[in-house]
């Protein structure tokens, strides 16, 4: 610190010559600088309607309700070079750190099993990082999920989704065993059932999917139903605690809101059957309702 005064005393106390002092730039300076240029180059550049050569037209949905000027939703146009095995996740990463540093997304593990970069994807739900470039036609159109509410840019509020997803108690309650080391054993067949179950990441690709969810906010959703079918379907699970959770799920925004759409199913990046898990799960609770005595 007194040295960097000292010096600056020094500067003070010079007298004015012919060659200016030279101002020092900061790595942080450099960097901003290069992304303005980048920024400025874009901005002046005409976006390609079309996939042309190595490159290819992404448009993604802006939208922000804290910055003055951002707060109408808008698409930004970016040009990103195609790479070989480039995914929808990837773009959007090239585009952030090339282009525009504010764009807002989420990602985490980008192996397609954290479910946290689930978007609307050429009219379609689909996990960012699972989707190929390749696959897609031009110019690939980025939005937050459907049925939603966006907090910024792609970033939708995820918090009734989860609030869903624990109102079917998504825990797992078995018999209390007889003795402190007695293995609660399954067997295969059942594991088998409700395998494809487990599989759900909480992307949330199918809530926004179904027209039964964006018009009943009470309607559990595919995903909480899925999850409960898991619970419910276990044979080790206690024949009470059984009866409690089909109890959550017979009502009137429960499995029996669901109409059959298969949008569920189709979009559900880990190719669950959902639609076909709700069906079973309404025969359990007829079965659970009669009565021949």
């Amino acid at each position: 610190m007194s040295t960097q005064i000292q010096e600056e005393s020094e500067e003070a106390t010079e007298t004015e010559t012919e060659t200016a002092p030279v101002e020092r730039e900061s790595p942080g300076d450099r960097r901003r600088e290069a992304k303005r240029t980048a920024s400025d180059q874009r901005v002046a550049s005409e976006p390609v309607g079309e996939i042309e050569g190595d490159t290819f037209r992404l448009k993604v949905f802006r939208y922000d309700p804290e910055v003055e000027g951002k707060m109408e939703p808008r698409f930004d146009d970016f040009t990103v070079p195609r790479e070989k095995g480039m995914t929808v996740l990837d773009a959007l990463i090239y585009a952030r750190d090339h282009y525009d540093t504010t764009l807002t997304f989420r990602h985490s593990c980008r192996q397609a099993v954290c479910g946290s970069d689930a978007f609307f994807i050429n009219g379609r739900q689909r996990l960012g990082c699972q989707t190929q470039i390749s696959d897609l036609d031009g110019p690939v159109r980025v939005e937050p999920l459907p049925h939603q509410d966006v907090v910024k840019d792609l970033v939708v509020d995820m918090e009734h989704f989860y609030d869903q997803m624990h109102a079917v108690e998504p825990f797992f309650q078995g018999d209390t065993p007889d003795g402190d080391l007695e293995e609660q054993r399954q067997s295969r067949e059942n594991r088998e059932k409700i395998k494809m179950s487990t599989r759900c990441i909480w992307c949330g690709a199918c809530m926004s999917s179904c027209n039964i969810a964006a018009g009943d906010n009470e309607y559990l959703g595919p995903a909480a139903i899925n999850k409960a079918y898991r619970f419910a379907m276990d044979d080790r699970e206690e024949d009470e605690l059984k009866e409690h959770r089909m109890k959550i799920l017979d009502q009137e925004h429960g499995v029996w809101r669901c109409q059959t759409q298969f949008s569920c199913t189709n979009v559900c990046p880990k190719d669950i059957p959902l639609t076909e898990h709700i069906q079973e799960l309404k025969r359990e609770a007829v079965k659970q309702n009669l009565k021949f005595w």
